[in-house]
């Protein structure tokens, strides 16, 4: 199935209302449109135990794929998570999570 998209707010000086979370698809993953200028918040719904985002790095070194960046968050914690180059990322930057506790929100400028 193809990954859940998470959508991309753009904050302006005019301002924007807080953005809906995407609730985590630990069985389909996420996808987000990257700009290079992307800001994730990762938000642990759970008050058990921390969860981990992982982030999909599109390179390869001589030929072998670079190890995923993962970030862990706390119960009952946020993180915010970025920038993304384009060049090491790509233009659709692929998250995973390991647990529906976890909920998406992504922002750009």
């Amino acid at each position: 199935m193809p990954r859940t998209p998470v959508p991309l707010t753009v904050v302006t000086r005019a301002g924007v209302a807080p953005p809906t979370e995407t609730n985590g698809d630990p069985t389909n993953n996420h996808v987000i449109g990257n700009n290079g200028k992307v800001l994730l918040l990762a938000r642990n719904a759970g008050s058990s135990t921390a969860r981990t985002v992982t982030l999909r790095v599109r390179n390869t070194v001589d030929g072998q794929s670079v190890t995923p960046r993962t970030v862990s968050v706390p119960q009952s914690a946020s993180r915010y998570i970025g920038p993304f180059p384009i060049d090491q990322y790509g233009t659709q930057l692929q998250i995973d999570v390991d647990n529906a506790e976890l909920k998406l929100t992504a922002l750009t400028f």
